[in-house]
């Protein structure tokens, strides 16, 4: 595996794989890799000649100074476990390689970014869009790969890809959770002892969530109760959680609004001090 510092580099190193017709796939990270992570770059192995895989933590994706001073990063153990994985490629760059000046582009994100995480982290999707269509402009994959655990970004890359016309496709896998039910995230070496124990309930009220649509309850009586069920747990605060379409990310009042995908149920809850999010399918 070569680690590539510069855009120069990374920008020969895909011509000449496109040029000799070979299939590249990314999957761009922000490092404090995990078995969530695998997953996308095994998954990317199976399906392409080449796999570059991006360990880039992105300030200007982070609207809380503090979340971007603690965010975990792992670079030699996140290289050893790329390696171990056959990636082919790790673009492990420097911040003022990415950024030589201040990105000042302002995408037009439409109403899949305006909700949800939207307003909770402003300017978050805009610096999401920054710096994945710079990879996407640098590596030209052939398939880019993103987990479903950020749900509502995947949305949002959908429609930066259709801004920007790239051709590329877009693989969202699923969310790979602990034994427990707490779905895989680099924040989770943050969480106390005490947030460990009771983070796995969020999944597991999320699950319940189903039953209760299953009863009958509406949409927004489904999104009270669970609301109602986290915050009365000790170490949990909702910060919110909506059911939306699947597609469009928009909240539905009835479940026979949904489209063609469904709904989906999206949270963030906060555990102790450690922002947590996750979702389910209805």
């Amino acid at each position: 595996m070569e680690i590539i510092r510069t855009v120069s580099r990374l920008r020969e190193v895909a011509e000449n794989h496109r040029t000799a017709g070979r299939s590249i796939g990314l999957v761009p990270t922000m490092g404090a890799l995990h078995a969530g992570h695998k997953s996308l770059v095994d998954r990317a192995r199976c399906e392409n000649d080449i796999v570059i895989v991006s360990v880039f933590v992105n300030p200007t994706q982070f609207n809380n100074a503090n979340d971007l001073a603690t965010y975990p990063r792992t670079e030699e153990a996140d290289a050893a476990m790329l390696e171990s994985c056959g990636v082919d490629y790790a673009f492990i760059p420097s911040v003022d390689e990415i950024y030589p000046e201040p990105d000042t582009r302002v995408f037009d994100l439409g109403p899949v970014a305006e909700v949800m995480e939207g307003p909770m982290r402003p300017g978050h999707f805009n610096g999401v869009a920054q710096i994945v269509s710079k990879l996407f402009a640098w590596s030209k994959p052939t398939k880019a790969y993103f987990g479903e655990k950020d749900f509502q970004q995947i949305a949002v890359i959908r429609r930066m890809v259709e801004l920007e016309g790239f051709d590329l496709e877009i693989i969202p896998c699923p969310i790979v959770r602990e034994a427990d039910g707490l779905a895989l995230s680099s924040r989770n070496v943050r969480l106390t002892a005490e947030g460990r124990a009771v983070a796995p309930k969020i999944h597991y009220l999320l699950q319940q969530s189903v039953d209760l649509k299953a009863q009958g309850l509406t949409p927004k009586q489904v999104e009270d109760a669970t609301i109602g069920a986290i915050d009365a747990i000790d170490g949990l605060r909702t910060e919110y959680f909506q059911i939306v379409d699947a597609k469009t990310m928009q909240p539905i009042s009835q479940w026979s609004q949904a489209g063609e995908l469904g709904a989906a149920g999206c949270i963030t809850v906060y555990c102790g001090d450690v922002r947590l999010i996750d979702n389910i399918r209805y």
